[in-house]
């Protein structure tokens, strides 16, 4: 086979493998991983079932790897913006740079949008594997305590935790509620005035 022809396939290859973890994406953020169906992703990615087992095994490993490919998209995402944060950043900064990543989302709606539903979705019920992600989800943690300790310093360190969970727990809500639907009809800057006192007020809590 000439060069030119194996490139070619290659590319092709490539292009099903995106195809196939679009579909799931889609599908895996409307539903969830028990209501997907394989026949329903290689439907909708005009693919065949043989690519499913030649690119990633089986069913259960394309809705893996959609997963993890999606929270890492979204925890990236949430720790570049609250590692940009200097040492004297408030809570309500703070807050702006935890929500960031969600606020894009709605406003931009489509595959970020489906990002941020997937990722809402396995954070209320954990898939296997989340293990391997959870060096990220611990940086994010403490990168955003180390902002709240300095806020709120007569909190300890536990309960500061717990009110980061808290926050991260509210937006995968969101990210499902019908409450988040009306704020994707909103622009940026109106989701971002609406959503950032929300947890801006979830880190401060009681006074």
């Amino acid at each position: 086979m000439s060069p030119e022809k194996t490139d070619l396939r290659r590319e092709a290859g490539r292009r099903t493998r995106d195809d196939l973890l679009a579909a799931a994406l889609e599908l895996l953020a409307q539903r969830g991983q028990e209501g997907v169906t394989l026949r329903e992703i290689t439907q909708n990615a005009g693919a065949n079932v043989a690519a499913v087992s030649y690119h990633f095994g089986s069913l259960k490993a394309l809705c893996e790897a959609t997963i993890e490919h999606a929270l890492e998209r979204y925890l990236d995402a949430q720790i570049r913006e609250l590692d940009a944060l200097g040492g004297a950043a408030t809570l309500s900064e703070l807050a702006e740079a935890f929500a960031r990543p969600m606020v894009s989302a709605l406003a931009a709606g489509g595959r970020d949008l489906a990002v941020i539903r997937l990722v809402a979705r396995v954070g209320i019920e954990p898939p296997e594997g989340w293990e391997r992600l959870a060096g990220k989800f611990e940086l994010a943690r403490r990168q955003a305590v180390r902002v709240l300790a300095v806020n709120l310093p007569d909190v300890d360190r536990h309960e500061l935790d717990f009110r980061v969970r808290c926050a991260a727990g509210m937006l995968n809500w969101l990210a499902l509620a019908p409450v988040g639907a009306e704020l994707a009809a909103e622009p940026a800057d109106r989701i971002e005035r609406m959503l950032v006192p929300v947890v801006a007020g979830a880190f401060r809590g009681a006074r």
